[in-house]
């Protein structure tokens, strides 16, 4: 995803999906003796990118936003987010963070291979983690990426760039193919993850409002989209919306078996950056806000269920922005963590590195409906 807005690489853009929770086994998918992640040699995490210091902050954002018209006025407004933060987003921090953490988690279940990190728009770009894997052996490489969710933007797109950088090498003389595993938002260590910080937040939620008081609410936030990439989500279409509600009712569930009662939730949005002609996904979070202040709610948890790290539009549009708002409005405004790298997560990565690899080597049929074919995600 973009801060506006935040394949089978060696053929077509068919995907077989990872498997499902019958698969695991005490949280973690069973790795048959021997396997490992074979046919793979090697691991790719795949992300967004961000600058790394002030000079980087323009030609990332040109990047991110090359051909789709972006006016240069926006381009100098988001920049200006960057710089307040010394030019640096948070991301790569993050993403250094989970890179080491999976190496581990791999490590500890006995998978010795090398784990690359690529990103779409800012070093380390995709081209040079495939570089860096062909250099260091691996030929067959399996992805996984920090979106858990289908859309174009958050899935397909990442496809293409994968596939793009792939014949990139070839035309070296590097061959290499990387296979993506598919979105994993129904994984059940995630929605815990996401569950025990949302408890957290209930239980550090300020201003006066008891946890146990009705006018506590959770706001589940995601990045928008527009309205025509949501309805051409995923093999049927609204799978970005779907599934982010099924994320939220799975974590809502496991909140109200821990306190005995049910929390009212809502799912906004947030970071639109599209033509106010253009319809995108709503209510923005600062509308929905508002909302909330006029009917009485005294407080919200808010969670960033869209994102696995500390994006800018977490740190940006949640903490900065809409904290401001919530606190103009005399509203109690706690924002939990993201996943980031609570083990829950980083494991929930390996069970589906670890389903890819075993229906890969299984040929195991694509559950209906699950496949990233041809017209999934279109853009």
């Amino acid at each position: 995803m973009s801060p506006f807005s935040e394949v089978r690489s060696h053929g077509d853009l068919s995907d077989i999906p990872a498997g499902t929770a019958e698969d695991e086994v005490h949280g973690e998918v069973a790795d048959p003796a021997g396997s490992g992640l074979a046919p793979y040699d090697g691991v790719l995490l795949v992300s967004f990118g961000g600058p790394e210091g002030p000079d980087d902050v323009m030609p990332f954002l040109e990047n991110v936003t090359r051909g789709r018209g972006v006016p240069a006025e926006r381009l100098a407004e988001v920049a200006e987010h960057y710089y307040a933060r010394g030019g640096v987003s948070p991301i790569n921090d993050a993403n250094r963070a989970l890179l080491a953490a999976l190496r581990a988690e791999l490590a500890g279940r006995g998978l010795d291979l090398p784990v690359v990190w690529g990103n779409r728009n800012w070093r380390p770009l995709l081209p040079d983690a495939l570089a860096e894997a062909y250099q260091g052996g691996a030929r067959r490489l399996l992805a996984v990426l920090t979106s858990a969710y289908s859309s174009w933007s958050g899935c397909r797109q990442y496809r293409e760039n994968i596939a793009a950088a792939v014949a990139q090498l070839a035309e070296r003389g590097q061959g290499i193919a990387v296979d993506v595993v598919r979105p994993y938002f129904d994984r059940p260590l995630l929605h815990d993850a996401i569950a025990e910080a949302v408890l957290a937040g209930l239980d550090q939620l300020e201003g006066g409002i008891d946890p146990a008081d009705s006018t506590a609410r959770v706001v589940f936030v995601t990045h928008s989209i527009p309205q025509s990439m949501d309805d051409a989500s995923g093999p049927t279409g609204s799978a970005y919306s779907s599934q982010h509600r099924a994320v939220a009712d799975a974590v809502m569930d496991r909140v109200a078996r821990r306190r005995h009662r049910r929390y009212g939730w809502d799912l906004v949005f947030c970071s639109r950056s599209g033509s106010p002609r253009s319809p995108w996904l709503e209510p923005d979070v600062n509308d929905h806000l508002v909302e909330l202040a006029r009917t009485g709610a005294g407080g919200v948890v808010v969670v960033p269920i869209g994102f696995v790290s500390d994006h800018m539009e977490v740190v940006h549009d949640l903490d900065t922005e809409a904290a401001s708002f919530a606190d103009r409005l005399g509203l109690a405004f706690v924002r939990v963590r993201t996943v980031g790298t609570d083990p829950r997560f980083v494991r929930t990565l390996v069970d589906a590195l670890l389903d890819r690899a075993a229906q890969t080597r299984d040929g195991t049929p694509s559950p209906p409906g699950s496949c990233c074919g041809e017209g999934c995600c279109r853009s």
